[in-house]
């Protein structure tokens, strides 16, 4: 792999140098960061943890990757000034892990546990000298113990949909008189 400085300028006030790059890396894959973390502190002679890759990109069909990097005078400078996210790109800083089960929150209180509704019983098994009318008329409750639906209230564009349909249910006129 070839590395190539594009440009390279200097940043006095946040005491870094700031590098655009170029590495060429025929019949190989894409450098990983810190393959071209260690190549940059080569070129630039410092070493491997005051260098962050701000970002690099490869273009299909091409063999160099194209980046921005910044190089520090201390370790402590790249931490203080750097974003969280770069740093754990760039594994300076190990990522935060959000610790799922460790913790419940203690502000919203636990759910009521619903009242369960009783199992259906067994259908007993109706004796075969039996009609079979009686098992039906239990089966089926009345219609009139069912509460009525609220009215469901559609959201515009399903108002729109349904005068759509409207009008194609409508046969067209054609001709005149």
């Amino acid at each position: 792999m070839q590395l190539e400085v594009l440009q390279r300028r200097e940043n006095p006030l946040l005491k870094r140098v700031e590098v655009t790059f170029k590495a060429i890396h025929k019949s190989e894959p894409t450098p990983t960061r810190d393959a071209l973390r260690a190549f940059l502190a080569k070129e630039l002679k410092a070493t491997k943890d005051i260098v962050v890759i701000d970002s690099q990109a490869s273009t299909f069909g091409r063999y160099e990757t194209v980046g921005y990097a910044k190089v520090y005078k201390t370790k402590e400078e790249a931490l203080a000034l750097e974003r969280k996210h770069i740093l754990v790109r760039n594994r300076l800083i190990e990522p935060e892990v959000k610790e799922k089960e460790a913790a419940p929150k203690p502000e919203r209180p636990a759910p009521a546990p619903k009242a369960e509704k009783p199992a259906a019983a067994p259908k007993p098994e109706p004796p075969k000298s039996e009609a079979k009318a009686e098992p039906k008329a239990e089966k089926a409750p009345p219609k009139d113990e069912k509460k009525p639906a609220a009215k469901e209230e559609k959201k515009p564009a399903e108002k729109k949909d349904e005068k759509k349909e409207e009008k194609k249910a409508e046969p067209k006129k054609k001709g005149g008189k």
